[in-house]
């Protein structure tokens, strides 16, 4: 946990969790829209030692994507996170407990692909995620009007803003949901692994945002 932001009460900082395998462009896309539309003063880059929903097959070591994410943190905004290694976190719902306990006056707000909403279910304790932190669903190609159809999204439609009042997440006690509206991204890091096997030009500076 970067130690310099607890003298800061009420800073709005947007959690992104995943196995940054490798970190990539579509990670910079990402937390750069998210700052500028919830209005966050930082964006924490969550790389998770391992992530219960994907197969360790292909995982590379900590360390390596740890490295990579820092990398490409190419703007002081960011701060590359290896705090669920050090609280020994593996589920997301674990890790806001703990964020959320150790610095209440912080305004968290957890970002999500349009993606891994569809499959939000079936994390661990979801329903205490939402009740835990507001929730902020950035676009991914093919999936943005699925997620908005998912069965997540009708449970939280009572709480969920429009786009327009997305600067208002972060100050909003949660459930509170937004989907946001912007660009999307199409990098993945499945693809740029692919590259690399394949023997094609690829670099750790590029490609897939996950959560459990």
């Amino acid at each position: 946990m970067p130690r310099h932001e607890l003298l800061t009460p009420g800073l709005k900082v947007g959690l992104l969790g995943g196995s940054f395998n490798p970190a990539h462009e579509g990670h910079l896309h990402i937390t750069k829209m998210c700052l500028k539309a919830l209005g966050l003063d930082r964006v924490w880059w969550l790389v998770s030692p391992g992530n219960p929903l994907k197969p360790a097959k292909g995982m590379a070591p900590f360390a390596e994507r740890f490295a990579s994410a820092r990398v490409m943190a190419r703007d002081p905004r960011i701060v590359v996170s290896d705090i669920e290694a050090r609280l020994g976190t593996r589920y997301t719902a674990d890790t806001l407990a703990a964020l959320t306990n150790r610095l209440p006056e912080t305004r968290f707000v957890w970002l999500m692909g349009a993606d891994n909403m569809l499959q939000f279910p079936k994390w661990r304790n979801w329903r205490e995620i939402a009740e835990t932190v507001p929730i902020a669903i950035y676009p991914r190609p093919g999936y943005t009007l699925k997620a908005r159809l998912s069965p997540a999204a009708t449970a939280l439609r009572e709480a969920t803003l429009d786009a327009s009042d997305a600067t208002l997440l972060p100050h909003l006690a949660a459930p509170a949901l937004v989907f946001l509206a912007g660009p999307e991204s199409a990098h993945s890091a499945t693809e740029i692994r692919a590259r690399v096997n394949t023997g094609l030009s690829a670099s750790v500076t590029q490609a897939s945002e996950s959560g459990h």
